[in-house]
């Protein structure tokens, strides 16, 4: 295993005393390679009750707001919602009583609304004229972003697209003219068990050249 950087978020002051955030370099600790903590993170639907550190749940949404966007836009907003009771309405509204689905969600301890920000004019002109909808492909980089990072501390992650939207806006307050995209679980996973991924062979998703 390969020593490589560490990001982690601090603080300090600058002698005109604004409140500034910088990034700390840690070359003392032993992390995984990239493609070892890719094949790590697994969508996880079951919890222990123990808390998510919120120095960890801050690391991971610093990895998020370093992702990559069309323009810089940066068209999201995280809402961590740890209040326990909130944190059960928001999950309640992730289940369906129609379709047995995510009935695990009031599991984790912890859950992160993104929701998709306008963009600025630059983006906004260019998913017009390219018919390519930039800001949804920022906020999946992002999100990954989010995941990874908490697979390297440890944590596991869920990703929902399925939730009562109308109702978790105005559960968390979310202006109308904006929408809640993604609802990320996080927590601790009961045991360490890496399930083996089912994914398409490399020869199915990959060609040199032309189509």
């Amino acid at each position: 295993m390969k020593k490589v950087l560490l990001i982690t978020a601090g603080l300090f002051f600058l002698p005109s005393f604004k409140f500034c955030t910088f990034v700390q370099l840690n070359t003392s600790m032993q992390s995984l390679e990239l493609i070892e903590l890719i094949s790590r993170r697994q969508s996880q639907r079951s919890y222990t009750d123990k808390p998510v550190e919120k120095e960890k749940l801050l690391r991971c949404i610093e990895a998020a707001r370093l992702a990559p966007s069309a323009n810089n836009s940066q068209p999201w907003k995280f809402i961590i919602i740890d209040n326990p009771g909130l944190k059960d309405a928001v999950a309640e509204l992730t289940t369906s009583k129609v379709i047995p689905i995510n009935q695990f969600t009031k599991q984790a301890p912890v859950l992160i609304a993104i929701v998709r920000e306008k963009t600025n004019l630059t983006t906004a002109v260019g998913r017009v004229v390219k018919d390519k909808n930039y800001p949804l492909i920022d906020i999946g980089i992002t999100t990954a972003h989010f995941c990874l990072q908490a697979t390297a501390e440890g944590l596991s992650t869920c990703i929902l697209g399925w939730f009562d939207e109308k109702k978790i806006k105005n559960l968390l307050h979310i202006p109308k003219a904006l929408r809640l995209e993604l609802i990320i679980l996080a927590g601790y996973p009961p045991t360490n068990e890496i399930r083996i991924k089912k994914r398409k062979e490399t020869n199915q998703i990959l060609s040199f050249n032309s189509y």
